[in-house]
């Protein structure tokens, strides 16, 4: 698989077949993320696999979207020292992006699908899930094989994506928007 083909055929899934994923597939896309680079190396993540029916069913209510989570075979919480704390560095959201991104392209590109869920209710989300009081959980990943396997090669929707043009500016802020 190349990059650029990866990265222009990703599709985010929410609907997965019942049952586990093997270990060595989590294995695969946790190693993923932990390859992700990091500013000054410092790998401020971890990350927590979830695969208890009762718990994905609680962290699908932790977030408007996240109602994926219920079904996925495996979710991922990722957790980061709490970016809103005082002098945090915001390197730690850009630094858990890049891993989350490497996880969802190395589950795509394994067959497995993936959605990203955002955490709006970090109490009930930190309570589900045991992590310290100054941790935070913005992410969970859902992830599984597809119940339709064709979700994984779908075309893209028309007027999908804005278009480049619409985005670029040279030298400075050009564009009225």
């Amino acid at each position: 698989m190349e990059t650029l083909e990866a990265i222009g055929h990703q599709r985010v899934v929410r609907a997965f077949l019942p049952g586990p994923l093997p270990d060595d597939v989590v294995t695969t896309i946790l190693e993923a993320g932990r390859r992700a680079g990091s500013s000054k190396n410092l790998q401020r993540w971890a990350f927590i696999t979830i695969t208890e029916l009762a718990t994905l069913e609680r962290l699908s209510k932790v977030g408007p979207w996240c109602g994926h989570i219920a079904g996925a075979a495996t979710a991922i919480a990722l957790v980061t020292p709490d970016p809103r704390a005082d002098a945090a560095p915001l390197s730690v959201m850009w630094d858990l992006g890049r891993a989350a991104q490497n996880m969802t392209l190395a589950a795509w590109d394994i067959g497995v699908g993936s959605c990203p869920g955002t955490v709006y209710e970090q109490a009930e989300c930190r309570d589900a899930l045991g992590y310290p009081a100054d941790h935070h959980c913005e992410f969970i990943l859902s992830l599984g094989y597809p119940v339709d396997p064709t979700d994984l090669s779908r075309p893209l929707r028309a007027g999908g994506r804005r278009g480049l043009d619409s985005m670029i500016n040279q030298e400075r802020w050009s564009m009225a928007r």
